[in-house]
């Protein structure tokens, strides 16, 4: 057993957005073999009541409240430090004074990092494991394309300066992992000094919990055509998706099917996605449970325009047994077969056309979720792919 440092920069519970599933699914990897102490902080006061379970995994564990606010005005001393803006915002003198204190008092065979900006707290003698996910520099500068001034040379110094603390934290870790194969290939391009120290660790989905089984009642009304988008809706690609998708696709699908509704099902809706709620799009927020709104959609859709790795929305959604529709950059990131796991799509004319297909021929509707649940249980064990990080821990005994 080994004693692990475990510095997560959002509490990995509940598991209802796409990092916190693949955190929370990676400490309880963990904790079956080794002794974790978690650092960790909560940025939604609605999880405070979800940290004696996560206790539960721990022998150690700490948790520091992050006001958004405060922390976005915190970051701003990046451009006077010249850093990535990242840095400072997740910056915290009583997580920097906790694991001071617990390197101190206990002796750790190695520190596992969820999220670059996290391996500012783990000093350069303790070896470390950076689960990076995705690599963010590239999704800041991709936000940079789709943004005007003074937010595209904000975004665009954000992606350069993120990219040199990447680099410098990949350098020094034992290993680095990233969600897909294609994710590491990017970042290789970007910090080729890196080749030999990274690799892929891919997301799974718990898919005895994501199950056609459980339906639950429905949530839409019985006259209603429902098509359902799932995720946070206080993250920017997400954003961008359900609007561009209300505006350039949805019109069509109307003119069709008059009854058709697209539901967006949600934590903390931002503003732009609140004002597209209307007779024809219902904006839900938090849900205390998603699974009946994905058992119920006539389709579910993906239409994500920046998308990086492989998204949790579309696995379970495929778990349930429900047909989807995402966007070509989406279905290139998961293993599955693009016409018979999954529909991709990339114009609003695809779109159109494939949904269009779905609500026609319901044989075709229902084999395509099938077939997309059968890809998740073949291709998308948590442990499976977990286990990638195994060998790379030190060996039972290692701490004196």
């Amino acid at each position: 057993m080994a004693r692990l440092l475990y510095l997560v920069h959002r509490l990995p519970y509940p598991p209802n957005k796409g990092d916190k599933v693949r955190s929370f699914h990676l400490l309880k990897h963990l904790a079956r073999s080794h002794e974790i102490h978690l650092g960790t902080f909560i940025d939604d006061p609605d999880d405070a009541q979800y940290v004696e379970t996560v206790r539960g995994y721990c022998a150690g564990l700490h948790v520091e409240r992050l006001s958004p606010r405060r922390a976005k005005l915190r970051s701003l001393s990046g451009l006077i430090a010249g850093e990535a803006l990242s840095l400072p915002y997740y910056r915290n003198a009583g997580m920097q004074a906790w694991v001071r204190q617990t390197l101190a008092q206990h002796a750790f065979d190695a520190a596992v990092v969820f999220s670059s900006v996290m391996a500012q707290y783990v000093p350069d003698d303790l070896p470390s494991l950076v689960d990076f996910v995705d690599a963010d520099s590239a999704k800041w500068a991709a936000y940079a394309e789709n943004h005007r001034w003074p937010m595209s040379w904000i975004y665009r110094r954000e992606g350069r300066k993120l990219l040199a603390f990447e680099r410098h934290t990949a350098a020094q870790a034992r290993r680095a992992f990233f969600v897909t194969p294609a994710e590491v290939a990017l970042f290789i391009d970007l910090a080729p000094e890196c080749r030999d120290g990274v690799e892929s660790m891919g997301n799974g989905v718990d898919a005895d919990f994501f199950a056609p089984a459980h339906t639950g009642d429905s949530p839409y009304a019985v006259d209603e055509l429902p098509i359902v988008f799932t995720g946070a809706m206080d993250y920017w690609p997400n954003i961008d998706a359900v609007c561009w998708f209300a505006g350039e696709v949805l019109p069509a699908l109307k003119q069709q099917w008059p009854q058709l509704r697209f539901h967006i099902v949600g934590r903390s809706p931002a503003p732009a996605v609140q004002a597209l709620a209307s007779e024809a799009v219902v904006v839900s927020g938090t849900v205390p449970d998603v699974r009946p709104w994905l058992a119920h959609a006539a389709a579910v859709v993906a239409p994500l325009r920046v998308a990086r790795g492989v998204q949790n929305k579309v696995l379970e959604a495929m778990a349930m047994g429900r047909p989807v529709v995402a966007a070509s950059a989406c279905t290139v990131a998961i293993e599955a077969e693009p016409g018979r796991d999954l529909l991709a799509a990339t114009s609003s004319e695809d779109y159109v056309n494939a949904i269009n297909m779905l609500l026609t021929d319901s044989q075709r509707a229902g084999a395509i979720g099938r077939h997309g649940r059968d890809c998740v249980l073949a291709r998308y064990s948590w442990d499976a792919h977990l286990a990638g990080i195994d060998r790379h821990l030190p060996q039972t005994g290692a701490r004196a």
